[in-house]
C-alpha cells in the first residue's frame, strides 16, 4: 500500500505541470507584448507618423523657389534656407489671417457648449428622476448611428429658412447639435459611476441639485470632461465638410481657406505651407497637452 501510495503521490504533479506550462506560455506571450521591444516598436511608429508634421514645418520655414525645386530633406545639407519670410507673408493675406479667427470663433463656442450640456444632460440622465427617462436615454444613443451627411440637406435649407445659412451661428450649432449625443453618452455613463452615498450626503447636507453639480459631479468629473472637450475640439478644429456646406467667403475656417488655396498651388506655395502647418500644429498641442485625460476620460465613459 505504502509503494502504492508512493507512485500515485509522484503522478500526482503531472497534470499541474501542464497547466503550469500553459500559464508559463501565456505569461510568456504577455511579458514580451508588454516588453521593452514592443514600446521601442511603439516609439518608432509614433515618430515615423510625426515625420509628415516636420516635413511639413520645414517645407514652411523654406523659399518657395527651393519648395519647388526639391524635397524638404534637402534642409539637413543646407539649413541657411530657412526663413521666416513665408509666415510674414502668411500674417499678410487677410484670407488666411481670418480664416483662423473663424475658425477660434466656431471651435471654442462649439466646444464649450457641448460640454456645458452634455454635462448638464448626463447628470440628469445619470441622477435625476423623471417620466421616460430611460426612453430619452435610448433615444441619445440612437442619434449617435445618424451620419452627419444625411443631415447636411435638411438643415441647410433651414437655417436658410432662418436666416443664419452661411453665418458662424449655423456651423456652431450644427456642431453642437451633432456632438451632444456622444457627449451625453460619455458623461451619463461617467457621472453613473459617482457613489450614491457621496451624493445623499451632500443633500443632506442642504445642497440643491445645482449646488450638488457643480462643487460635487462636475470636480469628479474633470477627467471625463477634459477627454470630451479635447475631442469636441479636435473634430470641429478639423472639420471641412460642413464648413463647405455651412459658410460663405465671410465665414470660413483655415480648412475651406486652405482648400481655396489648393487650388492656385503653383503661386501661392509659400501661404499654403505656413497656413497648413499652423493648421495642423494646434490640435497636435492640444492632444498631446492633454492625452492623458483624453484616454482615462473615454475609457471611464465606456465601460459603465
Amino acid at each position: 500500500m505504502s509503494a502504492d501510495a508512493g507512485r500515485l503521490t509522484k503522478a500526482a504533479p503531472e497534470p499541474l505541470t501542464a497547466v503550469e506550462g500553459e500559464r508559463s506560455l501565456g505569461a510568456r506571450l504577455v511579458s514580451f507584448v508588454s516588453g521593452g521591444m514592443v514600446r521601442v516598436f511603439l516609439i518608432v511608429v509614433g515618430l515615423f507618423w510625426l515625420v509628415p508634421t516636420l516635413g511639413l514645418l520645414l517645407s514652411s520655414l523654406r523659399p518657395p523657389d527651393e519648395m519647388s525645386a526639391s524635397g524638404w530633406w534637402e534642409v539637413f545639407g543646407k539649413p541657411s534656407q530657412l526663413t521666416f519670410d513665408s509666415y510674414d507673408k502668411l500674417l499678410g493675406n487677410s484670407d488666411i489671417t481670418d480664416s483662423i479667427l473663424n475658425t477660434v470663433l466656431i471651435t471654442v463656442p462649439a466646444t464649450v457648449l457641448v460640454v456645458v450640456i452634455g454635462a448638464l444632460a448626463g447628470y440628469a440622465f445619470a441622477w435625476m428622476e423623471f417620466p421616460g427617462r430611460d426612453w430619452w436615454f435610448l433615444g441619445v444613443v440612437g442619434l449617435l448611428v445618424v451620419p452627419v451627411q444625411v443631415a447636411l440637406i435638411p438643415i441647410a435649407e433651414l437655417f436658410g429658412n432662418i436666416g443664419i445659412f452661411g453665418s458662424l451661428i449655423g456651423v456652431v450649432l450644427f456642431h453642437v447639435g451633432f456632438g451632444l449625443p456622444f457627449a451625453v453618452f460619455l458623461l451619463r455613463n461617467f457621472f453613473a459611476e459617482i457613489p450614491r452615498e457621496l451624493l445623499e450626503a451632500a443633500r443632506l447636507d442642504g445642497a440643491g441639485e445645482l449646488r450638488l453639480f457643480f462643487r460635487v459631479v462636475m470636480p469628479l468629473g474633470g477627467p471625463a470632461i477634459a477627454a470630451l472637450g479635447i475631442f469636441q475640439f479636435l473634430w470641429v478644429w478639423n472639420d471641412m465638410l460642413v464648413a463647405l456646406i455651412f459658410t460663405d467667403a465671410d465665414s470660413q475656417p483655415i480648412t475651406v481657406a486652405l482648400q481655396t488655396q489648393v487650388r492656385q498651388f503653383g503661386s501661392n506655395v509659400d501661404v499654403l505651407a505656413p497656413g497648413a502647418f499652423i493648421s495642423m500644429v494646434i490640435p497636435l498641442v492640444v492632444f498631446f497637452a492633454f492625452q492623458r485625460q483624453f484616454v482615462s476620460g473615454v475609457m471611464a465613459g465606456a465601460v459603465k
